[in-house]
């Protein structure tokens, strides 16, 4: 089966998300395998809204380990604390990063990146994954972007 999303090209941030978030919910709908799911987000994600690069980190053996992403080659594996993603890992929260240079700890996996956001996905109380996505434009995630990107992470799990 084949899904076509449609996003009108005329909307604002929010009326994107708007029109994404309820097909990407019925695509992943039903399917209960992580990583099909996963694949399907960041597809979604990566030409609904336009973003660099979308991908997920799987918390695996004590690491981050890259899984399905869309957009250039990425980071492998990142450690705990580390970074944007290992630093969200580790508070347990969604990280915005207005200009990666700033943030003293970023792991450069292109220097396209500009700004990031870091979405945890969490069960049990224990981070099993994170949604990171960056842009190549500065200061381009806000609470916009937080809450309607924490209210589709919340859901897969």
């Amino acid at each position: 089966m084949t899904e076509t999303l449609t996003i009108p090209g005329n909307l604002n941030k929010e009326e994107k998300y708007k029109a994404l978030l309820p097909q990407i919910k019925a695509l992943i709908t039903g399917e209960n395998d992580l990583i099909a799911n996963l694949a399907n987000i960041t597809s979604a994600l990566y030409f609904g809204m336009n973003f660099f690069w979308v991908g997920f980190y799987i918390v695996k053996n004590e690491e981050l380990v890259l899984g399905p992403f869309h957009g250039p080659v990425a980071c492998t594996r990142i450690q705990y604390g580390r970074g944007v993603c290992g630093t969200a890992w580790k508070n347990k929260e969604t990280i915005i990063v207005p200009d990666v240079n700033q943030f003293s700890d970023h792991i450069a996996c292109s220097s396209e990146t500009k700004s990031e956001i870091v979405i945890c996905a969490i069960k049990d109380n224990t981070v099993q994954c994170v949604l990171d996505i960056d842009s190549k434009q500065l200061n381009d995630f806000d609470d916009t972007d937080k809450k309607y990107l924490e209210e589709l992470v919340g859901r897969i799990l």
